[in-house]
């Protein structure tokens, strides 16, 4: 008998009717021989109209009602539910947040869950019964009982935290699509199905605007190897399997904030070039890039920032051994950029720096998580290290160094977060033992993967097969205690959906129009002042997204100084301004400005490693559309560019349509 999860959003049951069709299809897969726990968000458009009269009272609502508020429309679900199942003769409990024992940490409107009690519900299971479980809430503890909600999307991140506290074997998402697929289809209706998507791909794309699964859900099936399917409500096929790579064993306790660095890596043999004013005007990065894809050059991360004027730098980094050809390309395309064809002219100015390094940290557990960037950023300092430039992901934080800090900054790194692993793979496959003290106890460890190497199918076995969770299915199962750890590599049998290589570079396209660019001017270009003013961020638990730092130093008043630009959630931007504000004349920074008609579309692709022209063709695509880009940053397998927000819908559209990403079909999305 298989013990299965399934999660239910608010468009699957938004009415009386709707109720009913997931009564019948729970009782469908509990006659498989399946036992069974149902998650349900708020019926429909519930949330949206408790949120609207809260407000029609207050200005201003308090955090903990609105958490109070908002957790009663799980609670109508749950109780209807229950009922519908009953009426079939199927044996049904409802249980809120705090009766199955989701116990959460005391954060309002977006508490991360500390531990699962699961007792009750193993209780439940043993006779039978279907337990319905209000997604989205918990409570602070089991003596205070504060109710708290996870956030919007919520519901998905209570389904997955319960199958892994339960060691289900499947978790299914039913939503109003049919799975995962290539772009918000209500966008672009020709979007593509995907039948299987990696963890690092799906935390990228939920993070930059996807909105099929919350990211916390994707991090906690990662961490634990939760089979993962996201499929339809309305139909029975097979929806889209999100692979987890084998994971290392992990405790339940502190579920959602355990340690969110599991490696940290090195890479020696970069070099950086920069295009130094570049005119601020569309197609300028698609002619760079353009020209450096035809010469078969590949390129690592990629910063474009805001800078004063009507000029932005864009800097680049190559392998060394590609650099002098890399840099003839620059400097033969750099008089093309420029408006005025004189030679002596200071735009689109080459600068090339042979002797760098990138460090970075690596881990699932980054997401939602304030103060990691600003922790790394802290650590360099404290060990005197400069960053040059900065590159962020949902997975990964990569800073650019001096080559010659490179073994000082792995070592400082793997002790401040806790990393136990011996072994740094360079960048020509050199193994080097890096004995640090380490403060950790702990026995996890990871191998920091070799470049070019896809991050996200490092742990998968050939011979792997699907986890086969669906109707007639059927799976061993024991209870669990709650002492017990219920990673995947603890469990006996662990399945995994298999990922079909080779990928296209592009998976899938993302935009979210909700951030804010937050730009902090003439930041003194010395070790601690990033982590400063990320620190100040994170203590006010604010999450920041997008992280560049501007290429060009402009000397004011005999200190050099850069600028640092990020994203922020729209929500958070008047909280960060006034923040850096009040902490400028203390640290010496300039002034901070906030822009929040911007929007950013990415592209996500575990296969874009090693393959030329992907930056170009989507730098390309936005310039045939006359869109300008404001900002570009990049990691392995994603590239973001911000544009204006009111440009947002239509960059999608022609990047989506640039990677023949669209089918012959079109998607129907349910009101």
């Amino acid at each position: 008998m298989a013990l299965i999860v399934q999660k239910y959003g608010g468009t699957s049951v938004g009415s009386v009717e709707r109720i009913q069709a997931v009564a019948d299809r729970v009782l469908q897969t509990v006659k498989a021989g399946n036992s069974l726990v149902v998650v349900v968000s708020a019926m429909g458009k519930s949330t949206d109209a408790l949120v609207k009269l809260a407000h029609e009272v207050s200005a201003n609502p308090s955090r903990r009602e609105m958490d109070m508020l908002l957790s009663t429309g799980e609670q109508v679900t749950i109780a209807l539910l229950s009922m519908a199942l009953q009426e079939l003769g199927q044996p049904a409990i409802s249980l809120t947040g705090a009766q199955v024992g989701i116990v959460t940490e005391p954060e309002y409107s977006r508490a991360r869950i500390l531990r699962i009690q699961t007792e009750r519900i193993e209780k439940h299971l043993q006779v039978g019964k279907v337990i319905v479980v209000a997604g989205f809430q918990g409570i602070t503890s089991t003596e205070e009982l504060e109710i708290t909600t996870l956030g919007r999307g919520g519901s998905d991140t209570s389904a997955v935290a319960l199958a892994a506290a339960l060691r289900a074997d499947c978790c299914e998402i039913y939503t109003d699509v049919p799975g995962i697929l290539t772009t918000d289809p209500r966008l672009v209706p020709e979007a593509q199905l995907m039948t299987e998507i990696t963890c690092n791909e799906m935390l990228e794309l939920a993070s930059l605007g996807a909105k099929v699964l919350h990211p916390r859900a994707v991090e906690i099936a990662r961490n634990y190897g939760v089979p993962l399917v996201v499929r339809s409500s309305w139909t029975s096929d097979p929806g889209t399997w999100v692979v987890s790579p084998k994971p290392q064993p992990r405790p339940l306790i502190n579920l959602e904030i355990a340690r969110p660095v599991d490696g940290v890596e090195l890479d020696a043999d970069q070099a950086r070039i920069a295009l130094l004013r570049v005119p601020d005007r569309p197609g300028i990065a698609a002619r760079l890039f353009s020209e450096i894809a035809r010469q078969g050059l590949d390129v690592d991360l990629i910063v474009q920032s805001i800078h004063e004027g009507n000029s932005n730098d864009i800097a680049f980094t190559v392998t060394t051994s590609r650099l002098k050809q890399t840099e003839a390309v620059a400097a033969a395309i750099a008089p093309v950029l420029r408006s005025h064809p004189d030679p002596k002219s200071e735009e689109a100015e080459v600068m090339v720096q042979p002797q760098i390094a990138k460090v970075s940290i690596d881990g699932a557990g980054m997401i939602g998580r304030p103060g990691v960037a600003a922790h790394m950023f802290s650590t360099l300092a404290e060990a005197g290290i400069n960053i040059q430039m900065i590159s962020t992901s949902e997975v990964k934080v990569s800073c650019v160094i001096d080559a010659s800090d490179g073994d000082r900054a792995v070592a400082s790194l793997r002790e401040a977060f806790e990393v136990s692993d011996e072994r740094v793979v360079l960048d020509k496959g050199e193994i080097k033992s890096q004995k640090s003290e380490v403060k950790s106890q702990k026995s996890e460890a990871i191998h920091a993967p070799r470049r070019g190497t896809r991050l996200n199918a490092r742990s998968l076995n050939a011979g792997e097969t699907p986890a086969s969770a669906g109707l007639g299915m059927r799976f061993p199962h024991r209870p669990l205690s709650n002492a017990e750890d219920t990673s995947a590599a603890a469990r006996s049998t662990t399945h995994h959906a298999p990922l079909s290589f080779p990928t296209p570079p592009v998976r899938g396209v993302a935009l979210d129009i909700n951030q804010a660019r937050l730009a902090v001017l003439q930041v003194p270009d010395r070790p601690g002042l990033a982590a400063r003013l990320f620190g100040l961020l994170a203590r006010e638990n604010i999450s920041v997204d997008t992280i560049i730092q501007s290429q060009r130093c402009r000397i004011v008043d005999g200190v050099p100084k850069r600028d640092i630009v990020c994203t922020v959630a729209q929500m958070d931007a008047a909280a960060a301004k006034q923040a850096l504000e009040q902490a400028a004349p203390e640290y010496g920074w300039g002034q901070v400005v906030v822009d929040t008609a911007i929007a950013k579309v990415s592209v996500v692709g575990a296969g874009m490693v090693g393959q030329p022209g992907v930056a170009a063709k989507m730098f390309a695509a936005l310039a045939q559309q006359q869109i300008n880009i404001q900002m570009i940053a990049t990691s392995e397998i994603k590239i973001s560019c911000v544009v204006a927000q009111e440009q947002g819908v239509a960059a999608l559209q022609a990047i989506h349509a640039a990677f023949g990403l669209s089918g012959s079909g079109t998607i129907q999305v349910s009101a």
